[in-house]
């Protein structure tokens, strides 16, 4: 396999981010194909036993067995670290393979875990319910409070673990401030990026030490497959993620890394019209709700902070009507364009009620307490016009009472 200029690195450090969106990690073969070749494969042969021998023992580069190394795969691994601006990356079988693995790989029994109060749903059950089942003490924070970071460390706190924008809540998180005092602990940060992506912010820029996605979102774009990312340093890519991922075997198969390839061609062009269309949108919808949460808006608590770390606030927004359940379901069930789905980050325009959906497993008085109530409801505003998307949600919100 001959490998491009999209694989080295003194080429493409000098790319800008939409040209490593296009080119970075393309391997050719001798055919000198335009579009990355899909690898469909889940062995490899050998020429001779002391190759294959060598292979295993790290000694020489090449490939083994498609749970460690796919071709397919290792060109979406080397594209998305070099629009992060990680040294490395792992492409991993959804967005909450990515989170589990993110955490798993490095937290053992007695370690202490801080992670914040507003997540999503699997994410908090990831931190209340599966990590302390192998010893590993947690802690969730208000996230806005950069104080209740700091009164969280203990001697034995190995890991912060956020997302910033949170969701469905939009909180967003310091990063510049909680990473500096993770570093000043020897702490390690992993930031869920999911809802921005590095189109849109790089928390690495503000010293996080490893981001973690769900490709399926903003990444694939349209809905159509599952797929996670962690991105790190060299040394924690290699010596703390692979040998978790190597035994375990959250991979993502190559179809779907190669669908993710096609996804980052357009990401930035996506996510820079959705998030203005996003803005439109939820400028049309706050004097209409009884709460708007978007950080691109002023009315957002933390409106300035999002402003000075995020490029634009992305396709995601929640709004609280007064209603309760009965309301917001009225609100969903009136929508004659936009679809009522859980999926975020889609061309399409989609919304759903939280509550009742991707933070269900949760009780009552943990929802409230990151406030997640019976009238929020979670909008992913995509690429139609907006106009149209205006007129629907208007004829809704009539038809719901508001």
């Amino acid at each position: 396999m001959k490998k491009t200029t999209g694989t080295d690195r003194s080429v493409t450090r000098n790319w800008r981010p939409q040209t490593r969106a296009i080119r970075g990690g393309t391997w050719r073969s001798e055919h000198g194909e335009t579009s990355e070749a899909l690898f469909l494969t889940s062995g490899y042969t050998f020429d001779d036993a002391g190759t294959v021998a060598a292979r295993f023992a790290g000694e020489q580069p090449g490939m083994t067995y498609s749970r460690l190394q796919n071709p397919t795969v290792a060109m979406l691994e080397e594209r998305i670290a070099l629009m992060e601006g990680a040294e490395a990356c792992r492409a991993q079988a959804s967005g909450m393979a990515a989170m589990t693995a993110a955490l798993l790989c490095q937290l053992s029994a007695g370690d202490h875990c801080v992670a914040a109060r507003a997540a999503f749903g699997s994410c908090r059950w990831l931190v209340d319910s599966l990590l302390p089942r192998f010893g590993i003490e947690t802690s969730v924070v208000d996230s806005a409070d950069n104080t209740a970071w700091e009164a969280a460390i203990r001697p034995n706190t190995r890991v912060f673990f956020f997302e910033t924008p949170a969701n469905p809540t939009l909180d967003i998180v310091d990063l510049e401030a909680v990473c500096a005092l993770a570093k000043a602990h020897d702490i390690t940060t992993v930031v869920d990026n999911a809802f921005a992506t590095s189109a849109l912010q790089r928390p690495m820029e503000f010293g996080a030490d490893v981001v973690a996605y769900s490709a399926t979102k903003l990444m694939d774009g349209q809905g159509r497959v599952l797929a996670g990312a962690i991105c790190g340093t060299e040394e924690f890519i290699t010596e703390t993620l692979l040998p978790f991922q190597r035994n375990t075997g959250p991979n993502c198969a190559p179809f779907n890394a190669w669908v993710v390839l096609k996804g980052l061609e357009t990401l930035s062009l996506r996510a820079e019209r959705q998030s203005r269309n996003a803005l439109e949108v939820g400028r049309f919808l706050e004097p209409r709700v009884a709460r708007m949460l978007h950080p691109g808006l002023p009315s957002h608590p933390r409106h300035a902070l999002a402003m000075r770390q995020m490029d634009a606030c992305g396709p995601i927004f929640s709004f609280v009507v007064d209603g309760g359940r009965a309301q917001a379901h009225a609100v969903l069930d009136a929508l004659e364009l936009i679809d009522i789905s859980n999926n975020i980050g889609d061309a399409r325009s989609l919304m759903c009620h939280p509550a009742s959906t991707t933070h269900a497993g949760m009780s009552e008085d943990d929802r409230l307490a990151i406030g997640i109530g019976e009238g929020m409801l979670r909008v992913n505003i995509g690429l139609e016009d907006v106009e149209d998307l205006i007129e629907d949600l208007d004829r809704a919100l009539k038809a719901a009472g508001l």
